[in-house]
């Protein structure tokens, strides 16, 4: 068992700040377990284009069907990538870098531009006066209510799931990821690391519609690709889009009860956390991010409190997907029509 309070695995009394402290015996990489799990996920995901590339000949819907299969081994692949970014995955930080950068070239994300920016998320993350990096743009009721139709009907489009699940994921992966706007201010390296993923990318499809012809490109990459960033869009969603959670404004946020309180543990079938790298407790995740994705089972296992807190199944997060403002009155996320009665139409 951990080290937490005593009290900690009996009662709700336990606190954010107390849980963080507690994990942090969790924190060590298992440098052989790290290499294992980077193998078991590369090793397929590669093999498995390859493969669809030799069939593509024969059967493109074979091919194409491979294609999307592979989307599994790339969104964990990226979850790998993610622990890089918080220096979880190996003791050298170093090392987590360059095998966080070239995962990056994989998932079409320049590494460097999206740790700061992931950074950014995890210290703001709830914080109703600095949104705006790294989350889903969310309105409270009060705003909602104070923008005309225009505005409300851009915002309606934003939260439109076909909208957020699939034009974002395209837009945020194959353009905006390609140029950093706004990040030259913070410095040259993310320009270019940006633009060093980019001739990455390039010369890689290159090669691929060279040996294997434009087809391979169409049918094999960029179906893995696409697939792979609605499915990343619709987990960070879910992270942090939940009725239960928590926005505070400046003055009364604090970093670890909104960490703690304003993420979802997303309870999925064993296989689908197998593919998510157990991103879903992302709870823990928030209150401790240098805790390698492998020993969050440990973490739970070990403190029965955190397998229970803000837990949300497959069919919760559903509902999920149809919530749009943070009202602050009741401090839960709604759906339009409970906020309708205070709307001026």
């Amino acid at each position: 068992m951990g080290q937490a309070p005593q009290q900690a695995d009996r009662t709700a009394a336990v606190t954010p700040s107390d849980w963080a402290r507690a994990l942090m015996r969790y924190r060590e990489p298992i440098a052989a377990r790290s290499w294992f799990e980077l193998g078991i996920t590369l090793i397929p995901f590669t093999a498995i284009w390859g493969l669809a590339w030799g069939l593509i000949s024969f059967s493109p819907v074979l091919a194409f069907a491979l294609a999307v299969g592979n989307t599994a081994f790339l969104v964990r692949l990226f979850m790998i990538q993610h622990d890089c970014g918080h220096g979880a995955f190996f003791k050298s930080r170093t090392l987590s870098d360059w095998i966080g950068r070239g995962i990056g070239v994989l998932t079409l994300t320049p590494y460097d531009v999206w740790r700061r920016n992931h950074a950014i998320h995890h210290s703001t993350t709830g914080n109703l006066d600095k949104r705006g990096v790294g989350d889903i743009p969310t309105l409270t009721v009060r705003e909602y209510e104070a923008k005309g139709r225009l505005g409300r009907g851009l915002y309606r489009l934003l939260r439109h799931p076909a909208f957020l699940f699939v034009v974002v994921p395209f837009y945020t992966f194959f353009l905006q990821n390609r140029v950093p706007v706004g990040q030259m201010r913070s410095g040259w390296q993310y320009w270019f690391s940006a633009m060093a993923t980019n001739a990455a990318i390039g010369t890689g499809l290159c090669m691929v519609a060279w040996f294997g012809g434009p087809e391979v490109v169409f049918v094999v990459i960029l179906p893995t690709l696409f697939l792979a960033a609605m499915t990343g869009m619709w987990l960070f969603y879910v992270q942090h889009q939940f009725e239960d959670t928590v926005w505070d404004r400046n003055c009364d946020w604090n970093i670890q009860s909104a960490a703690f309180h304003g993420s979802s543990h997303y309870v999925l079938p064993g296989i689908l956390r197998w593919i998510t790298a157990n991103i879903g407790v992302h709870h823990v995740h928030h209150l401790a991010s240098r805790i390698p994705f492998y020993r969050l089972n440990e973490v739970l296992r070990d403190h029965a409190p955190l397998a229970d807190a803000q837990r949300i199944t497959l069919k919760d997060s559903l509902q999920c997907a149809r919530l749009r403002l943070w009202d602050e009155n009741s401090r839960r996320l709604v759906f339009y029509k409970d906020a309708r009665g205070r709307l001026s139409n």
